[in-house]
């Protein structure tokens, strides 16, 4: 088989090279003189990369100093480097959404085809870690992210089970949608909160607030109609244990819902929505926004110190470089 037709991890998808910046960009709004000091309203972003179906699942994999993140419906897990090539991490995935690192530096993956939480072994294939709770199949994992204390948290809503392209069209086992937390030392699953449907997860810096995004809002995209309009981000306190209480609103989206977000060291929330970035202070205080070209799935942060934003947005891999 030739190199041009080879589908094998490896795949170099896009030569080194330096990015293109977005035509046409309107600017950001800085509402707060906070953000002003973080990101130049003058900032461009950047297009890293330019050909998935729908991006999800950014993630900084600092060990091999590289952004990875999903093309569902291609189903590949994709990497970006430095450099500016794009190679395919994983190929024929099983609908691979959300991702996050270990603590032992390894990949962990939201699988919507197989259902369940992977991990990448040293040889790069994903080996199912958690399938079910309390015996019944898990209904299709979106988004994950790891605590302080080296738990895996997860979100778990049906999207996956009711859209062919995105894994495939069954009946859900679990009669709720929840958030779990998985310890990989002793293997307990315990659910954590109840959603309509959870979507996107990210801890605070200190690791005492999870914030949690609820899109039930987006079902109408599915079925043709909103049976729930719930489009929000939820933040709880965590306990000592692992536990979670104070459950709260934080935010809530002007245009479409926020799926995945990431929050920085300064405890500020960076949410997708239906028109771009919006940030927010800890305190829930908008601070501006970063318009896009198409909707955003998921961000992150990476890079040196951290001080890029990594956005997927449909088709896109975006690039927002912040100046401190």
């Amino acid at each position: 088989m030739s190199k041009s037709t080879d589908l094998s991890p490896g795949r170099l998808l896009r030569e080194a090279g330096p990015p293109l910046k977005l035509d046409g960009f309107t600017g950001i709004e800085v509402h707060d003189p906070r953000l002003g000091e973080v990101l130049s309203p003058d900032e461009v972003p950047s297009i890293l990369y330019q050909f998935t179906l729908h991006g999800e699942g950014t993630v900084w994999d600092a060990s091999r100093d590289r952004l990875v993140w999903s093309d569902v419906p291609n189903r590949r897990l994709l990497a970006w480097y430095p450099d500016g090539h794009v190679d395919v991490a994983i190929d024929n995935t099983q609908f691979m959404n959300g991702n996050a690192v270990d603590a032992e530096q390894r990949l962990v993956h939201c699988e919507h085809g197989r259902r369940c939480i992977s991990r990448s072994n040293a040889d790069g294939a994903p080996e199912p870690i958690v399938t079910h709770y309390q015996g019944k199949r898990l209904n299709s994992p979106n988004d994950v992210t790891v605590a302080r204390d080296s738990t895996i948290w997860f979100t778990d809503p049906t999207f996956g089970i009711l859209m062919p392209n995105q894994g495939s069209l069954v009946d859900p086992e679990l009669d709720h949608r929840s958030v779990y937390r998985f310890d990989p030392r002793d293997g307990a699953l315990r659910r954590m909160a109840d959603f309509e449907q959870p979507n996107g997860l990210f801890f605070s810096p200190d690791g005492r607030t999870l914030y949690v995004s609820d899109t039930a809002r987006s079902l109408g995209e599915i079925i043709g109609g909103h049976q729930r309009d719930t489009h929000e981000i939820q933040a709880f306190a965590v306990d000592a244990d692992g536990s979670l209480s104070d459950r709260r609103l934080f935010c809530r989206t002007d245009h479409g819902y926020p799926d995945g977000f990431a929050v920085d060291e300064r405890g500020w929330v960076w949410t997708t929505a239906g028109d771009g970035i919006h940030v927010y202070a800890s305190d829930g205080v908008r601070l501006g926004f970063i318009p896009m070209p198409a909707t955003p799935s998921n961000c992150c942060f990476g890079g040196p110190k951290r001080r890029r934003l990594f956005i997927a947005a449909q088709s896109y891999l975006l690039a927002v470089d912040l100046s401190d």
